[in-house]
């Protein structure tokens, strides 16, 4: 090899965008593009053509400065038109707005062939968009049309024909999905939920455990016990909160017992409260074993949604079953621990426990 080319294989062998181009990182796409001096030809980071040699590549900051440079725009990748995640993203964002416009949520079929797209390749790309399936957002958008119904109506009834439900029966069958409790409860704000708890100590400091008629609703650890009271009081603020049951006390230690020793497991049933995406963001974190750990990067992948690292660590954020949803699994990509709810340094000792075996 001359010594010009080597200098030009160094210099792009140096240069951070070949990683991506190596990686074929679709993350990078619209950030840059690179040329082939071989071919004549330029392509997007994620192309999947072959790599070609680094004396012979070089990089342009967008499609335009590449074809001023005498390069043509490769037919794979099509690096002169948008990247094919806006284009995925606008195609969802439309399928939304007709899932949004519809009197009953669309079949799979009618999405697919509004999008030009196979039923199973829209199934695919609109996971990878918004982490749900078509009917999981559909039923999302209904919870939030039926608990703003039953604020505005007058009468059960009407909210949910308002809704999009033709049978009362349907609705009935669905609410406690829906809306977390019955529909004349959340008419009048929760009052009439009964949500018993009591606080604890452990070697983490406080916890508050809660639980409704449906299941534990709510795991708080800190180093307060008024603090916590008041966190459940902000979390449920028009149900009654009952302390004081010396019944409760058993499931209280029940779960400082799986605090204490995680890999003996908490068989218990939860009242888990939030939306579609939430919620199987957060079955997915119990499926995660004790000892092992994901990154937010993994958590997206396995939930069907790979660009969405930023939306899991927000449904983490939003967890309020510590322990019992182990978000404390999650680290960043290098393996360094980032902000957890109740304190990076209880995210340590979970973590070193579980490795331990204990």
């Amino acid at each position: 090899m001359s010594q010009a080319r080597e200098l030009r294989a160094g210099r792009t062998l140096a240069d951070p965008r070949w990683a991506a181009v190596l990686a074929r990182d679709p993350g990078a796409d619209g950030r840059f593009v690179y040329s082939v001096s071989t071919t004549g030809i330029f392509c997007r980071p994620s192309c999947g053509a072959r790599t070609a040699r680094p004396e012979n590549v070089d990089f342009h900051e967008n499609a335009a400065t590449a074809i001023a440079a005498g390069f043509r725009p490769c037919k794979r990748c099509r690096p002169d038109q948008a990247p094919q995640s806006r284009l995925h993203a606008e195609m969802v964002a439309d399928l939304c707005r007709m899932i949004d416009a519809a009197d009953s949520p669309p079949k799979l079929a009618e999405l697919a062939d509004h999008a030009g797209l196979s039923a199973s390749h829209l199934l695919r790309v609109f996971r990878s968009v918004t982490g749900l399936t078509p009917a999981g957002y559909a039923a999302g958008r209904r919870a939030q049309r039926v608990q703003a119904r039953l604020r505005a109506c007058s009468s059960v009834t009407e909210a949910l024909f308002d809704a999009g439900f033709n049978a009362s029966s349907r609705f009935y069958e669905n609410a406690g999905a829906l809306i977390g409790m019955t529909p004349t409860a959340f008419r009048a704000g929760g009052v009439d939920t009964e949500i018993r708890f009591a606080i604890g100590e452990c070697a983490l400091g406080a916890i508050l455990v809660a639980a409704s008629r449906r299941g534990v609703c709510a795991i708080l650890m800190g180093d307060d016990a008024a603090v916590l009271a008041r966190d459940l009081q902000d979390l449920f603020p028009q149900a009654e909160l009952i302390g004081d049951d010396p019944g409760f006390d058993r499931l209280v230690a029940r779960v400082i017992a799986f605090v204490e020793a995680p890999r003996l497991g908490l068989d218990l049933p939860l009242d888990v409260r939030g939306t579609a995406f939430q919620q199987r963001v957060w079955q997915t974190l119990r499926e995660i074993p004790a000892g092992t750990t994901l990154s937010y990067a993994e958590l997206a992948e396995r939930v069907g949604s790979p660009r969405g690292a930023r939306a899991v660590a927000g449904a983490c954020a939003a967890n309020v079953l510590a322990v019992a949803i182990p978000c404390h699994r999650i680290v960043r990509t290098d393996g360094s621990l980032s902000g957890y709810r109740w304190g990076v340094e209880r995210k340590r000792t979970l973590l070193a426990r579980e490795a331990a075996g204990e």
